[in-house]
């Protein structure tokens, strides 16, 4: 096992909508976005603007990733076919988007273990860091480590100055 703290996202890889798997070292040296999505949810039109975000910065080397997840609330109970439709048809999506997972308890995917453990969150004095709700959203710098962590409520256009400030700091 790499030792924690020098590990990094490049380390996991999950299944792509069309169960391509996709090492997300393919994203080294890359700003990255982690966010966990749903489509049924009241944060679901946060996708316009991620999707604004991505094309705003991805020649600069800003990629987002969206997890979809059934978690909470039963809020993305699609099949992977459903939801890459969903998010092209509605918001344009043209960012990466994996297959759901799971995000907290035991079957939870391991990049979120290792996300939680990076950035517990306002609950982390509680041990778990759980993910509390669809839409929170991780910034990864250009070597893979976890910088923030924001929650559900953030809107992803405020996330732009500390996006450039990764983008030119690296």
């Amino acid at each position: 096992m790499i030792e924690e703290s020098r590990m990094s996202v490049y380390q996991f890889s999950a299944p792509l909508l069309d169960g391509q798997a996709l090492g997300l070292d393919s994203f080294e040296g890359q700003v990255l976005l982690i966010v966990n999505t749903a489509s049924k949810c009241g944060f679901t039109p946060q996708y316009a603007g991620l999707e604004e975000l991505y094309r705003a910065y991805k020649d600069r080397g800003l990629t987002v990733l969206g997890f979809p997840s059934n978690q909470f609330g039963a809020q993305e109970p699609g099949t992977e076919a459903e939801i890459g439709a969903f998010c092209e048809k509605n918001y344009g999506v043209t960012f990466p988007v994996f297959s759901k997972i799971d995000v907290n308890g035991p079957q939870a995917h391991p990049l979120y273990g290792f996300l939680k453990r990076s950035k517990p969150g306002i609950f982390g004095f509680l041990g778990t860091g759980a993910i509390r709700w669809n839409f929170t959203k991780f910034l990864i710098d250009r070597k893979g480590a976890v910088i923030r962590r924001y929650a559900p409520s953030t809107k992803p256009a405020s996330l732009a100055p500390a996006i450039e400030e990764l983008l030119k700091s690296q």
